[in-house]
């Protein structure tokens, strides 16, 4: 059995993986989505210090709680920072991760030095309104709500590096509208033998485009976790 953490991107919640949990409930697995601090149904803990040490403790205290030692810890989009700021906090409680059309930062790297000017003028929608909130866009899922901008400007700050994991995945959305801003980032993964990389014919939200392939790559690396911890 293997302990699923899902961490959804900017402005959506943890309904974002409720039927990808499912489905690895049903196969054996234990899974965790997590709505972050100040978004979701935790949208009235949204205030102008919510920023992205706020929601990799949220990560770190489900960890620390629900006393697991061996999560893979799956993150979308900005949620990429998320999972491996977390991990770093507490690399003894992580046996692998998951990005999933994600960002893959290094000390000192925020979501806004990592996109494109597209994103980073999406990122200031609608700040306007409270001079803190980034606005959730249009064609999203009306269930969106807005995200704290202080998370996508902060810097991650990593004591060590990403060797420390067992396992590592990478999964390329190829359908994005317009230039992908992961399209060099896969590129230079797909080339290093310690990842795992897996183009996957969808738009950025996987979740929804592509959820039977997700779910095969996850549970594959459930599958490598095991046989590399030795349980298989």
């Amino acid at each position: 059995m293997t302990t699923f953490v899902l961490i959804p991107g900017a402005w959506h919640g943890a309904w974002t993986y409720e039927p990808l949990a499912r489905q690895l409930r049903a196969h054996g697995h234990q899974a965790y989505p997590l709505t972050l601090t100040g978004v979701g149904d935790r949208r009235h803990l949204l205030t102008a210090t919510v920023n992205l040490d706020t929601h990799i403790a949220d990560v770190v205290n489900l960890l620390t709680d629900e006393q697991i030692t061996d999560a893979v810890l799956v993150g979308h989009s900005y949620g990429g920072m998320v999972i491996t700021g977390a991990a770093d906090r507490v690399p003894e409680r992580v046996a692998g991760l998951v990005y999933v059309d994600a960002m893959v930062p290094e000390d000192g790297d925020s979501c806004w030095s990592l996109v494109t000017d597209q994103e980073r003028a999406w990122y200031l929608e609608g700040v306007g309104e409270t001079g803190y909130t980034s606005a959730p866009l249009p064609f999203f899922d009306p269930r969106a709500t807005p995200h704290p901008l202080a998370s996508l400007l902060q810097s991650v700050r990593l004591a060590g590096g990403l060797d420390r994991y067992r396992s590592r995945d990478y999964v390329y959305a190829t359908g994005w509208d317009g230039q992908s801003p992961f399209t060099a980032l896969h590129e230079r993964l797909r080339d290093d033998p310690a990842w795992r990389t897996h183009a996957v014919a969808s738009g950025h939200n996987v979740m929804r485009d592509a959820p039977d392939e997700l779910l095969r790559i996850l549970l594959a690396a459930a599958a490598v976790d095991r046989i590399r911890s030795g349980q298989a």
